[in-house]
């Protein structure tokens, strides 16, 4: 648990860190905001797209190599975008680096959690994935302070050590599946009897067959187009308005402390909502706040959409997951979950440079912030109308 949360950490430190760089790569190439936003665009999109190659490879190899291997490209991609002298070549060293390294030793870290836990594995995988939220606290800040006082180029040089770093604690702290111990899950001694056939569940190819799965893949698609725009644009929408780079970078902090924040709190409702009424209001809730911040040219308004967005984007992170295991099972939940994230992927890769380029045009990010929320609407609509998992199953049941 403890290496997965090294991992989620360290990658998503560098990933959401990604907020002080942009003025200082606009600046330094002369390149339209749109252009600029594809850094971190083209990077979420690969680390989204590559959850489903990465758990295979886990599978075969083991968690650890993975997510050293990941972390190290990571470090790599760094180095180059330290020495880029175009724009393309920071495509070339931050988006593919980050893209790839993060893409490869997020699934596997996570998924190796679930293998020692049972007992207690909702907790763990909170406190695991709570790396991400850690990171994106820390990440933006700590690159800020980096770059007023040695530059851009130089803190991607430091941010490279630190990766390395990170890399080798997880590497150390991580573990592949307990029976290759000698030990159950929770640290059980193996018990002695018949091999345990597979985990009821749809294969992936069953699942993708269904409605349930593209209810939640395209809600999770469409969300994903404003998801992204405040991890991108949040710090020169403040500079725009007067309140500086570096209240914009504080508002990327807030924004991890929400998320790590609504991991547990929303985690938590769906006890009584239920998982999927819960994972539907992630939606309304993120939708709203996306006009909160069309509306908003003031600090409070602004730490308060960043905070509560910033939670609902957590939830819907933390509750997706479960809910994909309540509909599909376990069986190929990994592949599942890998497929719903391709989605999310699309919605990363076009949603931040459509803000950028609209802003390029009209001189205002205001209308895609709000298509954002029209679009965080229909995901809610969308997974209104999906079953219940438990009637569902019944109902499937029932007709096989």
């Amino acid at each position: 648990m403890a290496g997965a949360f090294v991992c989620m950490l360290t990658g998503y430190a560098v990933a959401y860190s990604f907020a002080a760089f942009f003025g200082p790569l606009e600046a330094e190439f002369g390149a339209q905001r749109g252009d600029t936003s594809l850094v971190f665009s083209i990077a979420a999109f690969l680390y989204f797209q590559l959850g489903l190659p990465a758990g295979l490879i886990g599978d075969r190899l083991g968690p650890r190599p993975v997510v050293i291997g990941g972390l190290l490209i990571v470090a790599l991609g760094l180095v180059v975008a330290a020495y880029a002298s175009t724009l393309w070549q920071v495509y070339l060293g931050y988006s593919l680096g980050v893209g790839l390294g993060v893409g490869f030793s997020y699934v596997p870290s996570v998924t190796a959690v679930q293998h020692w836990f049972v007992r207690r594995r909702g907790t763990a995988s909170g406190l695991a994935v709570a790396g991400i939220g850690v990171g994106t606290l820390i990440g933006a800040p700590l690159a800020n302070e980096l770059i007023a006082g040695i530059g851009w180029r130089q803190t991607y040089l430091v941010l490279a050590g630190l990766t390395v770093l990170g890399a080798i604690v997880a590497g150390m702290l991580i573990r592949r599946d307990p029976h290759f111990y000698g030990l159950e899950p929770d640290g059980e001694p193996v018990r002695p009897g018949p091999a345990a056939g597979p985990p009821p569940g749809l294969t992936l190819r069953e699942a993708i067959r269904t409605g349930p799965f593209w209810a939640v893949y395209t809600s999770a698609l469409l969300m994903s187009f404003g998801l992204f725009i405040p991890f991108v644009h949040l710090v020169p929408y403040v500079r725009d308005i007067g309140l500086g780079s570096g209240f914009g970078v504080l508002l990327i902090t807030l924004l991890g402390v929400g998320s790590t924040v609504g991991r547990f709190l929303f985690a938590s409702v769906t006890s009584w909502l239920g998982r999927r009424l819960s994972f539907s209001l992630m939606f309304i809730g993120s939708g709203a706040m996306l006009i909160v911040w069309s509306l908003s040219t003031s600090a409070i308004a602004l730490i308060f959409f960043a905070l509560v967005f910033g939670a609902f984007y957590g939830g819907f992170v933390a509750i997706a997951p479960s809910l994909a295991a309540d509909y599909f099972g376990g069986r190929s939940l990994g592949a599942v979950i890998g497929a719903l994230y391709s989605g999310v992927a699309f919605g990363a890769l076009l949603g931040s440079p459509a803000a950028g380029y609209a802003y390029d045009f009209f001189g205002s990010y205001t209308g895609a912030i709000l298509a954002g929320a029209f679009l965080c609407f229909v995901s809610f609509v969308i997974m209104l109308l999906a079953p219940e998992p438990a009637r569902w199953l019944a109902r499937r049941a029932q007709s096989h």
